[in-house]
């Protein structure tokens, strides 16, 4: 098992320093830097989905990426987060430079990606072409934090993972809440 985990710190770590040593530099840093504010506290997600509440036909989609959201919170940076207490990797390797400031001093899930996969498969749920732009904006998202050092892929892994699970929870509870407030107005119509 401690093989194991060697080779992925060591994955993790070598694919952080190609990244710094490749591709940073210039307008490209302003770039991921601009895109990784864009998660910066769910904002993205919580302005697509109040957006969404406005319409009939997104309502259900936007009270789920609410609800994913929310859940996302929890899950990751309440409990996980806390509870692992995993290092930024610009703390545990020196030789790493942070391109911003990441908000928080746990790497492990990343909440910038956690957040915009469980909004994205919220959206899924209940529009699937729709949710081909939140997908790739979320994805953007997780590689700007690869590229400024505050987060390991494995992080952003995890971030992925956690997403597609609270947001496929969040459609799910969502339409059966939603269908059984619609089964009690048509009862109370009749």
């Amino acid at each position: 098992m401690d093989i194991l985990l060697d080779i992925i710190h060591t994955f993790d770590y070598e694919f952080l320093a190609l990244i710094a040593d490749h591709w940073r530099g210039g307008l490209s840093d302003t770039v991921w830097t601009v895109i990784s504010m864009l998660g910066n506290g769910g904002a993205l997600w919580i302005v697509t989905a109040v957006v969404l509440l406005f319409f009939r036909k997104t309502r259900r989609a936007g009270a789920a990426m609410l609800v994913a959201l929310l859940i996302g919170l929890l899950v990751g940076n309440v409990l996980i987060k806390e509870w692992v207490m995993r290092p930024r990797p610009f703390v545990t390797h020196s030789d790493l430079t942070a391109l911003l400031d990441p908000g928080d001093q746990w790497s492990f899930p990343s909440a910038h990606t956690l957040s915009g996969f469980a909004a994205a498969t919220a959206l899924w749920f209940f529009h699937r072409k729709s949710s081909i732009l939140a997908y790739l904006a979320a994805s953007l998202i997780a590689f700007s934090r690869l590229y400024a050092s505050v987060h390991y892929p494995t992080d952003i892994l995890a971030g992925v993972l956690l997403g597609i699970l609270c947001g496929l929870a969040a459609g799910w509870l969502t339409d059966r809440v939603a269908d059984r407030i619609h089964t009690i107005r048509l009862r109370k119509g009749n």
